[in-house]
Order: C-alpha cells, then sequence, then structure tokens
C-alpha cells in the first residue's frame, strides 16, 4: 500500500500524460498537489485523490483531502466529482457515505456536481476517487521553495491520523488504557482537516505550499524539498504534535510525524514575510509554528530532508497502514 517512487511515477506516470496544450501551467509533477489549467477566466486548479482506508468518515474525510489539495496550490475549491465504490449493494451504507459528503460540501462551501457509483466484487471496504477544482488568483506549486524560505507548519502533525486513529481504533486505544475523554476530544479533529482558511492567508506570500496526507509531515517536506531541488533538516522537537496525538501515537507505536498529515499545511514563506504572516495566522485562530528552514542543495546529492541523521530523498511509507493489515 501506498505512493509509488519518484522514479516509478517519473517513468510511468509523468512521462505519459497524452497530448500536449497550451492551456496547462502545471501538469503532473512529483509533490504537486493539483494542475493548473488557463482559461478565460483564469487559473483553474484541478486534483483528484482517492481514499479507502478510514472506514468510520470515508465522506467527511474525502471532501477536505480532496479540496485540501485545490486549496493548497492557493485555489478556492468549488466543485467536486465523487465516484463511489460500494462493496455490495447494500444502500444503507451508501446512504452513510453520501449523507457525510453532503454535510461537508455544504460546510466547506463546495458543490458536488457528478460523479459515478457502483458494486465492485473483491473489495474488502468502500473506495472513494474525488476530484476537486476551484479558481486560484495565485497558483502555489510543491516546488517553489527558495534557500532561506522558512518552513512553516498550520495545526500540527498527525490532525487526520488523530481523528482516524479516535473512530477506527477506538477499541484497540481502549485496550492500550487511553480515555474515553481523550478519545473522544480526538474525534472532533475531524473538523480541523480542511486547511482553507489558513491557505487564504498563506498563498499570497508563500513560494511552495503542500498537503502532508501518507507518510505525514515527514513525506510532505520530503516532497516539498525534493520537488523545490532543496535541502531541508528537519527534526522532531521543531514539530507541534498535539496531546492527543502524541497519547493515541504512543499507545499504537507511531510516529506522529510519519502518519496521515491532513490537518496540517506546509507553506515555504520568505524569511521577510514569516512575523506577518504568523500574526495574521494567529488573529484567525491557527496554530502556525517555523519547522525548519530551507536551505540550497548545490548538488542533486544533498537534496532532500535530513531527519534524525539520516537523509530522505524518496517516498516515506505511511505509518499507520499496517494497522489495516
Amino acid at each position: 500500500m501506498g505512493k509509488l517512487s519518484p522514479a516509478d511515477l517519473d517513468r510511468y506516470v509523468f512521462s505519459r500524460t497524452g497530448a500536449p496544450n497550451d492551456d496547462l501551467l502545471v501538469g503532473a509533477g512529483y509533490g504537486e498537489d493539483a494542475a493548473a489549467v488557463a482559461t478565460g477566466d483564469g487559473t483553474m486548479v484541478v486534483s483528484a485523490d482517492p481514499i479507502s482506508l478510514a472506514a468510520d468518515r470515508i465522506g467527511t474525510l474525502g471532501v477536505a483531502i480532496a479540496s485540501n489539495d485545490v486549496a493548497a496550490c492557493g485555489g478556492v475549491p468549488e466543485w467536486l466529482v465523487s465516484t463511489i465504490f460500494l462493496t455490495s449493494p447494500d444502500v444503507s451504507l451508501l446512504d452513510e457515505i453520501t449523507a457525510q459528503l453532503d454535510a461537508e460540501a455544504r460546510r466547506l462551501g463546495i458543490t458536488i456536481v457528478g460523479g459515478h457509483t457502483e458494486t465492485v466484487t473483491g473489495l474488502s471496504r468502500p473506495l472513494l476517487s474525488l476530484t476537486c477544482m476551484g479558481w486560484a488568483n495565485r497558483y502555489v506549486p510543491t516546488g517553489g521553495a527558495r534557500a532561506g524560505d522558512a518552513v512553516i507548519l498550520t495545526k500540527g502533525a498527525g490532525i487526520e491520523a488523530t481523528a482516524v486513529l479516535a473512530t477506527d481504533f477506538r477499541g484497540d486505544l481502549e485496550a492500550a488504557a487511553v480515555d474515553d475523554a481523550t478519545i473522544d476530544r480526538a474525534v472532533d479533529y475531524f473538523d480541523r482537516i480542511s486547511v482553507l482558511l489558513e491557505s487564504t492567508v498563506l498563498a499570497p506570500v508563500a513560494t511552495a505550499m503542500h498537503d502532508p496526507t501518507e507518510g505525514g509531515v515527514l513525506n510532505g517536506v520530503v516532497e516539498l524539498a525534493c520537488a523545490s531541488g532543496v535541502r531541508v533538516e528537519l527534526r522532531a522537537e521543531d514539530v507541534p504534535v498535539r496531546p492527543e496525538t502524541r497519547t493515541l501515537c504512543d499507545a499504537m507505536g507511531l510516529d506522529p510525524l510519519r502518519v496521515l498529515g491532513s490537518g496540517g499545511l506546509l507553506a515555504a514563506v520568505p524569511p521577510e514575510r514569516v512575523d506577518g504572516v504568523l500574526a495574521e495566522l494567529a488573529a484567525e485562530g491557527v496554530d502556525a509554528t517555523v519547522v525548519a528552514t530551507v536551505e540550497e542543495a548545490a548538488t542533486a546529492d544533498e537534496q532532500g530532508v535530513v531527519y534524525d541523521g539520516t537523509r530522505y530523498t524518496d517516498t516515506v511509507r505511511e505509518a499507520m497502514y499496517d494497522l489495516w493489515d
């Protein structure tokens, strides 16, 4: 399970993108959250994302994660296309999923404009594939970070993982003596997964932004660094981890920096804009922390992330995958 390596993506995906089009501003690329297409009305941002592992709130997560990819590029999510693959023709499950999709889309101001629904033999759990679209006044890529920029993380590490652990693995947490009050607070992290608010603050000044999903904050910073051709040194002690996240990850034997990270937005910001943007985020009620500084990579061998003494240039495997095995 998980993302393919950058080399495999380059060889089998990014090199096979059909007919060229002059309106395509930014296409498929390693670490990029969404594509950008020039239209007569401005820049349209388009992103597609699947979700299958989180069972309890799959519809809620699907909308939030798909729209986060558009927001992480400076776009305002407006439309959503939803493909639903069910394990059986049980309409009670369909009712639950579409109710979640509808509620989260309404909360975020997004319109579901179409899609596809069917039953697929052999699936062990439902699968959603969501395409989100919106407009961007200023497209912000993953690969735009420059030496000297500060790397900012909003909210903290493992926001999505905290919510999923609290719902899908509540029994395991209770068996590990995590109290009900902590688990209940962790369930509320579903309300923190959207990054639409902080993206509107960061997009006008950021050189790069990225939505850390699988592989968590660590993989998100790796993708940002490699896409930008820079070096970043990341230390665990510099990355904020909320108390509920720490408790649940400790109980399950997980590194909070390597678990599902949607809900935190990574942004590279020029040093002269850092104080102002942190103050603006605070005024909007969004916690944000400088977690690292972008460094120049003189050669390709210096690109990537140094974390706990190890250099990362490839995809970091999501630590929660083993929980579903």
